[in-house]
C-alpha cells in the first residue's frame, strides 16, 4: 500500500489530465470529440515520462510519450508555446489523431508536460474523415511534424493556414483545435498549482509513484508461472487482396518480468492495417494492466517489467510509408486479442475469451443539403465483450483500445444528414458457452444526401474465439442497401452512395467461456 501522502498525490495528479479532458470535451465543436469523447490527456516529466493519465483512449495513452519525446527532441519549447504533431512514425498512431504538448514552467524552470490526443474527423486525404483504404501513408491526410501551433500564448496564424487549406472542414478544425489548446492551458494552470503545493518535493514524489506502479506490475506478473505461453490471430485482409495476415506472440515470463515477442508476426501489408511500434507497445501496455488493480496508478513505471520485441518491417512495427489508418483501429485490437490469449494459458481463471476484435469503423462525408457546406463524420461501433469464469460478456459496448462513448441518435441526426433507422443488440450473437459473450449492435443508417462512405472492420470472417471448447462470437456483417436491394460487403471497403441508400452494420458478438 502506499503512504497516505503518496496515495492523495496520485489522485491529485491524475485529476489534471481528467479536468483537461472535461475541458477538451466540453468546448469541442465535432460531434466525435464533444459526444464520442475520442481524445486523452495526460501528464509528464521534464524527460517525457508518462506521470499521469485519465482513463480516455488506451492506444492513445501508451503512445503518447513517444510524441512528447519527438516534441522535446525537436523543438524548444517556451513558456507559453505549444507543439502539434500526427505523423505515426514519430510516437503518433494514425493521421486523425492531432498531439498537442505544453511544457509548464515553474519560476523560470522547465518542470511537466502537459499533452492531449483528439480524433479530428478529418485532416485531409484521399477520402472524406481521412480514414481511407489506402495504400501509403500520403493518401491518409496531411503529415504534421513536430511545429509549433502556438507561441508565446499566441496561435501561429501561418500554422493555422496551412493546416485550414488542407482539410475538407476547415472551421471544425480550427473549434476542436481550439479545444486541445484550452485543454492544455488548463493542465498548465492545475500543475502549476501543484508545483505551488508540494515544492521541490514534487520531482521526489513523482519518482516515489513510478516505483510504487513498478512494485504493483512485478507483483502481478510473478502470480504467472514462470514458462513461455505463445498465441496467434489473423488480420482477415487488408483491403487489397492479401488475407490471414498472422500476428503471433510469445510471452517469456520469469520472475516477476515478462518478454512480449512479435518478432515471428506477418510481414507489412499493402494496405492500411499497418500497425506502427506506438501502436504495438500501447495494446501490449493495456493487456497487462489489465493485470492490475483498479486504482492502480497507471504511468511509465507500471511498463518497466515488460520488454517488447518487434520486428522491422512487419505489420507490427511497420517502416515508413506504409499505410496505418486501420492499424491503429482494427490491428491494434487483434494485438490484445493475442496477448490476452497466451494469458488465458498461465491465468485461465482471470482472462476472458476474446472480446468483438474490431472497432467497426464508419467514416462517411459530403455536402450537407441543409446547412450547405461539407460535412465528415466518425464513429466506432461497440459490440459484444468475451465471457470469463466469473461471468457473462457485456453485450454492446467499446471494448479493449476503444474507449470511446456512442454518438446519441439525436445528436447524430441533428448534426448530419442522417436518419438512424435502427440501433439495438443483436440478441444471441455472443459465443456460447458455461458463460455467454456479449452481444453485438446493429446500426442502420439511411443517408439524406450523396456521401461518401468507407469501411474499415474485422471479424466479418474469422469470429473472436472462444476459450476451453466454448463457441466463438458471431461475426459481423457490413450491408449496404439501395433501391431496396441487400449487398453483403467485405470488411473493407469504399464507396459513393446516393440519398435514400442505407448502411446497415452488424457488429461480432463476444467469444464464450465453457
Amino acid at each position: 500500500m502506499p503512504s497516505l501522502l503518496l496515495e492523495v498525490f496520485k489522485n491529485r495528479l491524475s485529476s489534471v489530465a481528467e479536468e483537461m479532458g472535461i475541458v477538451l470535451q466540453r468546448t469541442a465543436f465535432s460531434p466525435n470529440i464533444k459526444e464520442r469523447r475520442d481524445l486523452s490527456c495526460a501528464l509528464f516529466d521534464r524527460e517525457g515520462r508518462l506521470i499521469a493519465q485519465a482513463e480516455h483512449i488506451p492506444v492513445h495513452l501508451g503512445s503518447m510519450s513517444m510524441s512528447v519525446r519527438e516534441a522535446i527532441s525537436s523543438l524548444q519549447m517556451n513558456e507559453g508555446d505549444m507543439v502539434i504533431l500526427n505523423d505515426p512514425y514519430r510516437g503518433g498512431t494514425h493521421l486523425p489523431d492531432i498531439t498537442l504538448v505544453a511544457p509548464v514552467f515553474y519560476r523560470g524552470e522547465l518542470m511537466f508536460y502537459v499533452a492531449n490526443r483528439a480524433h479530428h474527423a478529418d485532416i485531409g486525404g484521399m477520402s472524406s474523415a481521412s480514414m481511407p483504404l489506402s495504400s501509403s501513408l500520403f493518401q491518409e491526410g496531411l503529415v504534421i511534424p513536430p511545429v509549433k501551433l502556438v507561441e508565446k500564448g499566441a496561435f501561429k496564424e501561418e500554422v493555422l493556414s496551412l493546416l485550414k487549406a488542407n482539410v475538407r472542414t476547415p472551421e471544425e478544425r480550427l473549434g476542436d483545435l481550439s479545444a486541445q489548446v484550452m485543454a492544455n492551458r488548463v493542465g498548465v494552470e492545475r500543475t502549476f498549482s501543484l508545483i505551488e503545493t508540494y515544492g521541490e518535493d514534487i520531482k521526489g514524489l513523482c519518482n516515489e509513484l513510478l516505483a510504487y506502479s513498478e512494485r504493483l506490475m512485478v507483483s502481478a506478473l510473478s502470480k504467472l508461472p514462470n514458462g513461455v505461453y505463445r498465441f496467434e490471430d489473423f488480420i482477415e485482409d487488408d483491403g487489397y487482396g492479401r488475407e490471414d495476415i498472422a500476428i503471433r506472440v510469445k510471452l517469456k515470463v520469469k520472475d516477476g518480468r515478462v518478454e512480449v515477442d512479435f518478432s515471428e508476426s506477418d510481414p507489412q501489408t499493402e494496405g492500411p492495417m499497418n500497425a506502427v511500434r506506438a501502436i504495438t507497445l500501447s495494446a501490449t501496455y493495456y493487456a497487462f494492466r489489465c493485470l492490475l488493480p483498479e486504482d492502480s496508478p497507471t504511468n511509465e513505471g507500471c511498463f518497466r517489467p515488460i520488454e517488447v520485441v518487434t520486428r522491422k518491417g512487419s505489420i507490427l512495427d511497420a517502416e515508413f510509408p506504409a499505410a496505418v489508418a486501420g492499424g491503429n483501429v482494427e490491428t491494434s485490437q487483434r494485438i490484445v486479442d493475442v496477448v490476452l490469449g497466451a494469458l488465458s494459458k498461465a491465468l485461465p481463471d482471470l482472462i476472458p475469451a476474446a472480446s468483438q476484435g474490431t472497432m467497426n469503423n464508419v467514416a462517411v462525408g459530403g455536402t450537407d443539403p441543409l446547412r450547405g457546406g461539407k460535412f465528415t463524420y466518425y464513429e466506432t461501433i461497440g459490440g459484444g465483450m468475451g465471457a470469463w469464469s466469473g461471468g457473462d460478456g457485456e453485450s454492446a459496448v467499446h471494448s479493449h483500445m476503444t474507449n470511446t462513448m456512442n454518438t446519441p441518435v439525436e445528436a447524430l441526426e441533428h448534426a448530419y444528414p442522417f436518419l438512424v433507422r435502427e440501433y439495438s443488440v443483436k440478441r444471441g450473437s455472443g459465443g456460447k458457452g458455461l458463460r455467454r459473450g456479449g452481444d453485438g449492435i446493429v446500426r442502420e443508417i439511411e443517408f439524406l444526401s450523396d456521401v461518401e462512405v468507407t469501411v474499415l472492420s474485422e471479424r466479418r470472417r474469422i469470429p473472436p474465439y472462444g476459450l476451453f471448447g466454448a463457441q466463438p462470437g458471431e461475426v459481423g456483417r457490413n450491408i449496404v442497401i439501395r433501391d431496396g436491394q441487400r449487398e453483403l460487403m467485405g470488411g473493407k471497403f469504399s464507396l459513393r452512395l446516393k440519398r435514400g441508400d442505407r448502411l446497415r452494420v452488424e457488429t461480432p458478438g463476444g467469444g464464450g467461456y465453457a
